[in-house]
């Protein structure tokens, strides 16, 4: 009798049970990063709105905020309104993950080089 009789079929079962593994903590990694990029868009539109809609007050610009992020599939976890800048924290599901990103928004800062004191123009 041969004793290595049947010992491919229990080569290819460990070669399956090890590429199903690795299947699924790819497809893992890849919900994770599906997951942080929308709530990063999510996140960034919702900024953007309540930046927008600064001057209307902050009830109205984090409303705005979580009307956008919904509509992005996400929602609102933090919303701050200090003058004309807007700070949003927004949160998305897929899966069994659920991140959360920070966004600000506001008016752009002066433009060119900034000026040295002292400097001759």
């Amino acid at each position: 009798m041969n004793r290595d009789r049947g010992s491919a079929t229990v080569w290819v079962a460990m070669a399956t049970t090890v590429l199903c593994a690795v299947f699924a903590v790819v497809l893992a990694m890849g919900q994770a990063v599906v997951a942080r990029h929308r709530a990063g868009s999510a996140a960034d539109l919702a900024a953007l709105a309540a930046a927008d809609h600064a001057l209307s007050g902050t009830d109205a610009a984090c409303a705005k905020a979580a009307q956008v992020a919904g509509a992005q599939g996400a929602t609102v976890v933090r919303c701050a309104v200090r003058g004309e800048i807007a700070d949003v924290t927004a949160q998305a599901r897929f899966g069994p993950y659920a991140p959360t990103v920070r966004s600000r928004a506001g008016p752009p800062g002066p433009s060119g080089p900034p000026e040295l004191p002292g400097a001759v123009p």
